[in-house]
């Protein structure tokens, strides 16, 4: 794949948000992202060349592809935390993302980590939207290459707003499978939103929300924001990261929300700049962002899990969120 997350000797300048916008004439190519057997693939060769990671099936999508969980439990008393990528099918990066800090946990880079935290990661939801293997038409969709790629499932329903009915097998294999029969502290619910997002006047690499139903727990608010904050801190300080917060519902039928009410997880929604695909030309972000982007969620996944295993994350002062802006859509010029 020719995905990567080196920055070395890019720009740190606007790098990420003020990046390249589609403007009608860039190529956006599909055929650079994993595709659901390659991914397999990798994570196939992943778990022989990883003593300390394990991959299991936990069920099968509309269109009957496997979907996978990759599993770092190396003690079940410790505190353990989820990363779920590609609810939305046209969301990508994240899951490049995953690939690659999942490869960095076979690196021993982060192996005593492990002592501390336990690992689970679903890093593709939604593989039919990620395939274009849908029953409604893409025909509108803009990006070229060997696919497109959908926010929807094959029914073309938003798995994101199925979390109270589970209809979908998808859904449900999540809520069977991981959320139900693992006990989980923590979750980020990784995806991507438009390009024109703001804050300050600078466009964001991404924004970040806890849950904001008000039928929460107050100790499970207090750790998502706590989860928030050192999303925050990791990213905010570079030169090529901008964060906002999130303008996000309170709907329990969003995992963010539903999640952390039904099970007691605390949870954390990173929304990152610019899709893969889209019928809409602002929705999707030039490639030459794409290094800075799956980086920032490297980075993301790498400072919690660190954070969770040191404990660290329980002094965390969470008073930036009473002054982070609420990201605004910039005006169309």
């Amino acid at each position: 794949m020719v995905l990567g997350t080196s920055i070395a000797g890019s720009p740190a300048i606007h790098a990420v948000g003020n990046g390249p916008n589609y403007g009608g004439n860039e190529a956006i190519q599909t055929s650079i992202f994993h595709t659901h057997s390659e991914m397999a693939s990798f994570l196939k060769k992943q778990e022989k060349k990883q003593e300390a990671m394990e991959l299991e099936v936990i069920g099968q999508s509309v269109k009957n592809r496997d979907l996978y969980l990759v599993k770092y439990m190396k003690n079940p008393a410790n505190p353990t935390i989820l990363f779920l990528t590609q609810q939305h099918g046209n969301e990508a990066l994240n899951t490049e993302a995953a690939l690659d800090f999942i490869k960095q946990m076979g690196s021993g880079k982060m192996k005593d980590m492990l002592d501390g935290v336990n690992i689970l990661i679903v890093p593709m939801l939604n593989p039919d939207g990620a395939m274009g293997d849908v029953n409604f038409s893409l025909d509108d969709y803009i990006a070229d290459g060997d696919r497109h790629m959908t926010r929807y499932n094959a029914n073309e329903v938003d798995l994101n707003r199925d979390h109270v009915d589970r209809i979908q097998p998808e859904t449900s294999a999540l809520h069977e499978q991981v959320l139900g029969k693992y006990d989980i502290d923590y979750m980020i619910d990784l995806h991507h939103q438009a390009t024109q997002s703001e804050r300050d006047e600078q466009l964001v690499s991404g924004s970040i929300l806890h849950p904001t139903t008000e039928n929460v727990a107050a100790d499970v608010l207090l750790k998502s924001k706590q989860l928030g904050a050192v999303v925050y801190d990791a990213i905010q300080p570079k030169g090529w990261g901008h964060l906002a917060k999130y303008a996000g519902g309170s709907a329990e039928t969003i995992s963010r929300n539903g999640i952390a009410v039904e099970y007691g997880i605390a949870t954390l929604l990173f929304e990152v700049r610019g899709m893969a695909d889209h019928y809409r030309d602002s929705y999707i972000l030039g490639q030459k962002s794409n290094g800075y982007l799956i980086k920032q969620t490297v980075l993301t996944m790498e400072e919690t899990a660190k954070a969770i295993a040191d404990q660290s994350i329980q002094q965390k002062d969470i008073s930036f969120w009473d002054t982070l802006e609420t990201q605004n859509r910039r005006p169309t010029e």
